[in-house]
């Protein structure tokens, strides 16, 4: 078998442990071991991205998210408590909401994934860096997605403190 065989198969380990995982984040009912399954999948994506000579991203990738990030998710699950007792009922107008956000985040992850075949291999190039690299591409060929992905994460905050607020009465 063949390195680049060997590293096909471990790239498509990865992606299935890395669903998988992602999937157990939804379907797992205690938050706390959601935010665990979210860890583990973003371990298997930083497995991904050092298979694409991506150990940049990589490295941010452990430091922020599966460091940084993660810690405060579960201290915030931790600090809420939250029980079904004592979770107000949303109104459904939020639900909706969250569907069409969702939708539109899919049609984003669908356009990028089709434009994403010729930024998979992009290989070394001479004098530059991979951080370079990385740069060049994320700031000229997908400005606009990055962009995009970027209001729809201030969405999602502002999502976050309506759910989270308390409605006064």
């Amino acid at each position: 078998m063949t390195q680049d065989h060997l590293q096909k198969y471990l790239f498509l380990v990865l992606g299935l442990f890395a669903v998988l995982s992602a999937l157990m984040v939804v379907f797992t009912k205690n938050p706390v071991h959601s935010v665990l399954y979210l860890v583990l999948a973003f371990f298997a994506i930083t497995g991904e991205y050092i298979l694409l000579n991506a150990q940049f991203i990589a490295i941010v990738n452990i430091i922020v998210y599966a460091g940084a990030i993660m810690v405060l998710f579960l201290f915030v699950i931790m600090l809420l408590n939250l029980n079904k007792e004592t979770e107000p009922h949303k109104n459904p107008y939020l639900k909706f909401a969250a569907v069409i956000t969702s939708g539109l985040l899919l049609i984003v992850i669908v356009g990028s994934l089709k434009a994403a075949d010729n930024a998979i291999a992009t290989p070394y190039q001479g004098g530059k860096g991979l951080i370079e690299n990385l740069a060049e591409v994320l700031f000229h060929q997908f400005l606009l997605p990055f962009e995009v992905s970027s209001i729809l994460f201030l969405a999602a905050m502002v999502g976050a403190v309506m759910l989270g607020k308390k409605d006064i009465k």
